[in-house]
């Protein structure tokens, strides 16, 4: 709102400084800036108001170290970094974008399906919660909605520079010659560390005849489902121990920030020699004033925690992170960049598909690890909390910079 009323203001009057809010960087400095603001100042009187409506955390006897220091710790702090994301989006964003309309919308989904699932166990008495396959719906909702508005909007396309007109061949666009540039559906992704590194998945089908690429659409609406479901279930299950999931994905969201950011300029994306995407520059707002939410939230959610984020605030992170991905088209990059969630998700998997095994073919039930999720492996085998937590985000910070590299090695 105020880049339309600074954008009037610098049109109308040409008021000094006005202009500034023209830079993608200078709008993306305030949104953090006032995201942190939010979460650390506004989140204690959220804190107080949880408390005093007794929305605390019932902990389960897992036979772990501490846990029930943490009986009723105030839940639902996800809200915290709901508002301290989206008010300074409202503010300093372009809101006609479709790139942020998406995201608004993935974190006005996925926050109300958090929020059901912990209203019920808080204020139903049901420790279960939302059913599973409610939350499995309300996740292939949202993916439905985020694959036929990729495919269908004109001005989610990427842009590509005829290199030889006369032979009609085509490569990505590769410079600021604006005379050469049309727009593209193509479904088109990245492939990290391959030097011919955009794939269409149009070509997963390129047996289904001469129209195969009017049906892409077969093949990347459930790869989207897919990817949102996935991503999101591993934020919930990474939000396990105090400050381990909002520390990760600050680190995920600001290596997003940076593929946002230059695939939407128009200059380095052709330095770098990457795909250009128009558009998704304006995503950077969206991305710092989230990534400001996440520290800010960390204020509060260091051991030992002041507040837990709940379902409301991890499976909005999953359904962020997963969206921005696809919309940068980087997707493939997932399981190196939220390696953390991909090992939480995988322990799970392995830890419950060996146990039946065992127990089918055997009569008794082994293990793979002491206890899943990863992180409460490690915790039976005696590593406090925090040293797990501050090694995980070493890790997550060595997987960004996999990831960034990606950029230029190939």
């Amino acid at each position: 709102m105020l880049y339309y009323l600074f954008e009037y203001l610098d049109k109308t009057y040409d008021v000094p400084g006005a202009g500034l809010f023209n830079f993608i960087t200078f709008r993306a400095i305030l949104a953090v800036i006032l995201s942190l603001f939010i979460a650390t100042v506004y989140g204690k009187k959220i804190i107080k108001y949880l408390q005093k409506k007794q929305v605390g955390e019932s902990i389960r006897d897992l036979g772990l170290d501490g846990q029930n220091e943490k009986a009723g710790t105030p839940t639902m702090g996800g809200i915290i970094i709901i508002l301290a994301t989206l008010i300074p989006v409202l503010l300093f964003a372009k809101l006609e974008n479709i790139y942020v309309i998406l995201l608004i919308v993935t974190t006005l989904w996925m926050g109300t399906i958090g929020f059901i699932d912990d209203y019920i166990k808080k204020f139903k008495n049901d420790k279960q919660g939302l059913p599973g396959k409610f939350k499995i719906i309300g996740q292939i909702g949202l993916g439905l909605f985020v694959g036929v508005t990729m495919y269908l909007h004109p001005d989610i396309v990427v842009q590509r520079n005829i290199e030889n007109p006369g032979t009609e061949t085509e490569i990505i666009a590769k410079g600021p010659t604006n005379e050469f540039y049309v727009k593209d559906k193509a479904m088109l992704t990245t492939i990290p560390f391959v030097k011919e590194n955009e794939f269409n998945y149009s070509e997963l089908i390129s047996w289904a005849g001469e129209n195969y690429k009017s049906y892409v659409w077969l093949i990347f609406i459930p790869i989207v489902i897919f990817i949102i479901t996935a991503v999101s279930n591993g934020a919930n299950l990474t939000d396990g121990i105090d400050g381990l999931a909002a520390g990760t994905s600050a680190i995920i969201g600001l290596t997003l920030a940076l593929f946002a950011w230059v695939s939407g300029n128009v200059i380095f994306a052709d330095y770098l020699n990457i795909m250009y995407i128009p558009n998704t520059g304006e995503m950077t707002i969206f991305i710092t004033a989230f990534v400001g939410s996440l520290i800010g939230f960390l204020w509060y959610n260091t051991y030992p925690a002041q507040v837990f984020m709940g379902d409301t605030g991890s499976l909005t992170i999953g359904g962020i992170i997963a969206v921005i991905a696809i919309a940068v088209r980087k997707e493939l990059l997932i399981p190196i960049l939220c390696g953390i969630f991909l090992m939480e998700n995988l322990s799970v998997v392995l830890q419950v598909s060996w146990f039946k095994y065992t127990k089918k073919k055997f009569g008794e039930g082994r293990r793979i690890f002491r206890m899943a999720p990863l992180h409460h492996h490690y915790q039976i085998k005696g590593f406090h909390e925090s040293k797990i937590v501050t090694r995980f985000w070493i890790v997550g910070i060595f997987l960004a910079i996999i990831t960034i590299v990606t950029l230029k090695i190939r």
